[in-house]
């Protein structure tokens, strides 16, 4: 039995939720979001709180009754509140800015690296911070998960992009006579 999935999620006020046909509208102060789901649970809205059921006892329907819980929870957050990933660009010469539509990087690499900002997303940045603010959880994550990859940090001098709250083990350097 899934704990998410018993646990029925509380819409805030201002906030409406609509189900049909295994399609959720979430419509919120900062927006609306819709996302299609599998007809294995039932999503139902009851008294100013989204409460979902699983139709049957299969393996998969358990996993999936848990997960579309917590993407309904994160729907109903986002067009509240938005999602917000901060990520540190450390390093000599390491810098980044957003111009127009795209973020500019240079990392280290013989070229500029530049990537294109999706529509639904805002970035800013403040010095060697990047932060990356939206609506959809995934969305946000993704894109700062993409940027990191660009220039993952070493554990030596601890140069490249790494998440504000990440912790990065530092080796020791060579050891001299």
């Amino acid at each position: 039995m899934s704990r998410l999935g018993k646990k029925p999620i509380t819409i805030p006020a201002k906030t409406t939720v609509t189900v049909a046909e295994g399609i959720v509208t979430v419509v919120g102060p900062l927006g609306t979001m819709v996302m299609n789901f599998k007809p294995v649970v039932e999503i139902s809205v009851e008294n100013d709180t989204v409460v979902l059921k699983p139709l049957n006892e299969e393996l998969e329907t358990l996993a999936l009754w848990g997960t579309y819980s917590s993407i309904v929870d994160n729907l109903v957050q986002g067009v509240n509140k938005d999602y917000e990933k901060r990520l540190i660009i450390e390093g000599v010469g390491y810098k980044a800015e957003v111009k127009g539509d795209s973020v500019n990087m240079n990392l280290g690499f013989s070229h500029p690296v530049i990537v294109k900002i999706p529509s639904d997303l805002k970035v800013v940045m403040e010095k060697d911070n990047m932060i990356i603010t939206g609506i959809d959880k995934a969305k946000v994550g993704q894109f700062a998960a993409n940027i990191r990859a660009y220039k993952k940090p070493e554990p030596y001098k601890g140069k490249g992009i790494r998440y504000s709250d990440e912790v990065v083990r530092r080796k020791e350097g060579k050891k001299t006579m």
